[in-house]
């Protein structure tokens, strides 16, 4: 049978070079980076090599990168020790973020430690700059949280337009940039943000591997407290094998961007060319079929609706070989909707798939995806 992974927004493959990169220090360099010893000292120079070039890479400084398992737990601390060490008491963020972001949120103000005001969305998922700037003006040093990109959608959100009306009203700017890290030049020494996230997985990294960046001038509490290590701000030996993992991944990201970018392109727009030659009726959600102004990598599919495939879409999509999602990562395969697709009032009629491509992706794989639609939508006809 033929295999097609079009998932790449939940996770992508390893790229074979950071697989090697990461073998020395699951066999020889096996030291606890804390210990005095010579196996420690190595691998605690191999951690601080793989900080400064993360830094070198996104135009930080390495004292403003510090590792985590990942994306969420990097919007944990973000969120949660920004709001304690700088005395926030108002949060502004938006319906379609991803859960590590809302659910956080929602936690928060449910503990009554912030108030927070949800940014209203059309129903292509565009933010209202307009109540933004109306309600920093109303709250000001408040912090901000909204994504560069969309995980389901592809909504891409201009980080300097929010970054400086942040700016302008002091408040503290937070973006989870999970879905662009890898993909997008993220030059931190004039994008006007206070702290990013990244998760190594997205970019053909490591799972359980992830960064955080914090810009000095605002420096936060640790959310995980133990030891000493990532200079006192996340307590708990380092996972070495994620950190050398994800900075290589990052490197490799950097090294053929525009290259990957051109390639991931084509494969997108020949989907959206197919799709619209092959299922009559088929839509987009979002601004995801918009070159300009959504993710590259992701494109979300609205189908006409289909008794045959209604609820069935995605496994019936499994029995030919073709994994795809119906919402971000943490919620494929689940029953539960997309809040993302409900708060853009979505057609519950239509089953919606989000495809998501990475360089390895290529033509043959779409051709072969759109005519198994094809088949699976003719029933209809």
């Amino acid at each position: 049978m033929t295999k097609v992974y079009f998932d790449n927004a939940a996770t992508t493959a390893m790229d074979d070079r950071v697989i090697e990169a990461m073998l020395p220090f699951m066999k020889s360099h096996f030291g606890n980076p804390s210990s005095v010893h010579s196996h420690g000292r190595e691998v605690r120079t191999a951690i601080e090599k793989s900080r400064k070039k993360v830094a070198e890479l996104l135009s930080a400084s390495p004292s403003e990168i510090f590792f985590t398992s990942g994306g969420t737990e990097a919007d944990n601390t973000a969120l949660v020790c920004g709001i304690e060490s700088h005395g926030i008491s108002h949060v502004i963020s938006s319906p379609i973020e991803h859960h590590a972001v809302l659910h956080t949120l929602e936690v928060l103000a449910k503990k009554g430690t912030v108030k927070l005001s949800l940014l209203e969305v059309n129903e292509q998922g565009e933010i209202d700059y307009a109540q933004l700037e109306g309600l920093l003006k109303s709250n000001p040093g408040s912090m901000v949280s909204l994504m560069h990109a969309n995980n389901e959608i592809g909504n891409l959100n201009d980080l300097e337009r929010i970054g400086g009306l942040a700016k302008e009203y002091g408040a503290f700017f937070h973006s989870d940039t999970v879905q662009t890290m890898g993909h997008y030049i993220h030059d931190l020494k004039n994008l006007p943000v206070d702290a990013i996230v990244a998760g190594g997985h997205k970019f053909h990294g490591p799972k359980g591997s992830g960064f955080l960046f914090v810009r000095k001038e605002k420096k936060i509490h640790p959310f995980i407290h133990g030891g000493a290590q990532e200079r006192n701000m996340r307590g708990g030996t380092e996972n070495v094998i994620g950190i050398i993992g994800i900075a290589k991944a990052l490197e490799l990201a950097y090294e053929d961007m525009a290259g990957h970018k051109a390639h991931i392109e084509k494969v997108k727009q020949h989907f959206i060319e197919l799709l619209k030659a092959e299922i009559p009726g088929v839509e987009f959600n979002g601004l995801s079929a918009d070159q300009e102004k959504s993710l590259y990598t992701v494109l979300n599919v609205s189908l006409p609706p289909s008794e045959s495939n209604r609820g069935m879409l995605l496994f019936n999509l499994d029995l030919e070989g073709i994994s795809a999602s119906g919402g971000s990562a943490c919620s494929s395969g689940a029953t539960v909707g997309s809040h993302v697709l409900r708060a853009l009032n979505h057609n519950p009629e239509r089953d919606s798939v989000r495809f998501s491509f990475s360089r390895f992706n290529t033509l043959s794989e779409v051709d072969y995806t759109v005519s198994k639609l094809k088949e699976l939508y003719a029933v209809e006809a």
